[in-house]
């Protein structure tokens, strides 16, 4: 049996949730920016365990002044990862802003962090105190970059694992 399960990229505008998503699904990396337009949705087959997952993996566009995401796009939501540009302060502050959001309008569900862009380290603006003020929240926080593949696995499985319900013994 396989147990779908529908999860939200979350962030800013333009903090790269296409790119990682296209890298944990296809394997790839596209320099071209591509805006998401409302939603674009992906799936992908994973294995906790013994568990066997439908990633149903929803692409949401980016939060900004102008746009706002749906309470409708968080309906039926297992789980979710919030994505932060390392290189764009307001990123931190926008994705903050989201997590509080859906913890207020679904409760607490699984997460993870993602701080997007680790191949640009050297240009973060987001403070070492930011993020152990990520970290404790209770949430895994991993250090990812969509163009060199680093961290994506993990934060896909990371939020995979939150998802499985542990056996009952």
């Amino acid at each position: 049996m396989v147990l779908q399960k529908k999860i939200c990229l979350l962030g800013a505008f333009s903090v790269g949730k296409t790119s990682l998503i296209q890298r944990y699904v296809n394997q790839l990396f596209s320099e071209k920016y591509l805006t998401t337009v409302g939603v674009k949705i992906d799936k992908k087959q994973v294995t906790v365990g013994n568990t066997a997952l439908s990633l149903m993996v929803w692409d949401l566009a980016g939060e900004d002044d102008f746009t706002q995401i749906r309470s409708a796009h968080l309906r039926g939501l297992s789980g979710y990862i919030v994505v932060i540009d390392g290189t764009r302060q307001n990123s931190f502050t926008v994705a903050l802003a989201l997590h509080e959001r859906v913890r207020t309008e679904l409760g607490q569900v699984p997460a993870v962090f993602a701080l997007n862009k680790s191949d640009l380290k050297d240009q973060w603006l987001i403070s070492h105190e930011q993020i152990r003020t990520l970290a404790q929240l209770g949430y895994p926080v991993i250090e990812t970059s969509a163009k060199l593949g680093l961290g994506v696995e993990e934060v896909f499985m990371g939020l995979a694992r939150q998802l499985v319900p542990e056996k009952v013994n």
